[in-house]
Parts: structure tokens; C-alpha cells; sequence
């Protein structure tokens, strides 16, 4: 019998897919716990535009992230510090800190998205990367100043 996964099932199949299972399981397994439903017509149109809707809405945010990067590639974010002899910093810039300084400008982005090696320990410009999405990532400029 041809049914549609609505949930994962270990060993069986993954969320939308459609697979040829044996009727006992889907019987008195799948259909019971609401697992599957059969694979009819108009369920298969249904999953189309599922599928189809969750496209459109990947896409568009791509398109989003896109945006969002030439904003951040032309942004120059400030971060005030206190600093020591030769430009060396009392402590370090983190992501924490960047998001922050970020937020304050009016853009708001999670810290774990912003890549940083090793924090900032000296004064001057710094290029971080941003992965803003899976495909799209974006270079900000961190300016480190001394208060």
C-alpha cells in the first residue's frame, strides 16, 4: 500500500516522503498513531503544494539574508574599549559584544551567527564573518577604539 509519512518512522521513511508499505503496518500501525496517510490523489496535490509553498519561502529567505549582507558589508560597527600600552586590549571583543553594537545600529543578529576564530585583542579594523544563511555569508567590519 502507498502511503504518505507525515512524520519521520524510524527504519520506514521520512516526513513527505511516499513509499509502497505492507497494509498490516499501515493498518494497525501507521493510520492508529497518525503517522501516514494513503497516497491519493488529492493527498499527492496536497503534498505538491506543500512542498512547492516550503520552496517559496526557503527562497525568499535567501533573498533576505542577501539583503541583509550588503547592508552588513557596507556597515562599520564601533566597539568602545578600554586599552593598554602598543593597542592591546584590557580583555577582548567577543560576538557577544559585536551583536550588541550591532543591535544598536539596528540590526539584530544572533551572536552564534557571527564567526569568530579567536575574540579581538588589539585596536583597529577587523574583518568577521557572518553566516547569515547556509549559502549566504557576509564580511563585517569591527572597528576596536579606545575609550
Amino acid at each position: 500500500m502507498k502511503v504518505i509519512f507525515l512524520q519521520d518512522v524510524k527504519g520506514q521513511g521520512k516526513k513527505g516522503e511516499i513509499k509502497e508499505v505492507s497494509e498490516g503496518y499501515v493498518r494497525n500501525f501507521l493510520f492508529p498513531k497518525n503517522l501516514a496517510k494513503p497516497a491519493s490523489d488529492g493527498n499527492l496535490k496536497t503534498l505538491d503544494a506543500q512542498n512547492a509553498a516550503e520552496k517559496r519561502k526557503k527562497e525568499q529567505e535567501k533573498t533576505d539574508a542577501q539583503a541583509l549582507a550588503g547592508r552588513l558589508e557596507a556597515t562599520k560597527v564601533v566597539v568602545k574599549t578600554k586599552a593598554g600600552e602598543g593597542g592591546r586590549l584590557f580583555g577582548a571583543i567577543t560576538s557577544k559584544q559585536i551583536a550588541e553594537a550591532l543591535e544598536a545600529q539596528g540590526v539584530k543578529i544572533d551572536k552564534r551567527k557571527i564567526e569568530l576564530e579567536e575574540p579581538i585583542r588589539t585596536l583597529g579594523v577587523t574583518q568577521v564573518l557572518v553566516k547569515l544563511h547556509p549559502e549566504v555569508k557576509a564580511k563585517l567590519s569591527v572597528h576596536a577604539s579606545e575609550e
